[in-house]
């Protein structure tokens, strides 16, 4: 009974710390139109920034491989982690955010940008 019990808190600890270690989440949302269900998918992704041109394009470093591109959607709204609005002009290369994304095609379309360190 302790052997099981034990087992199981370490496997909730490893589960756990797995877990924070990711860099996105994802959730689906399904929508019912007149023709039928769409499909959205919304996700958010952690990173350092390495280039930015307001209202147009992103690209995020993370754990992936390569750089990450994102494209603005045609209204962003800009966010310090405890949710207060900003300028635009205020995200910085090397500002570390959390992107909220809407995946449409091979385009990933950005409509918020919280700051996760105040470096504005």
């Amino acid at each position: 009974m302790i052997k099981s019990f034990l087992s199981v808190t370490f496997a909730t600890a490893l589960m756990g710390l797995v877990a924070y270690g990711q860099t996105s989440t994802s959730s689906t949302t399904v929508a019912t139109g007149t023709n039928g269900a769409t499909e959205t998918t919304t996700t958010e992704s952690t990173g350092t920034v390495t280039e930015f041109t307001p209202g147009q394009a992103l690209i995020l470093k993370t754990e992936a491989a390569q750089p990450i591109r994102y494209k603005f959607g045609k209204t962003v709204t800009y966010v310090t982690s405890d949710g207060q609005v900003i300028e635009a002009s205020k995200i910085r290369k090397d500002s570390k955010v959390r992107v909220h994304y809407i995946k449409d095609g091979d385009d990933m379309v950005v409509d918020k940008v919280i700051v996760t360190r105040n470096r504005y």
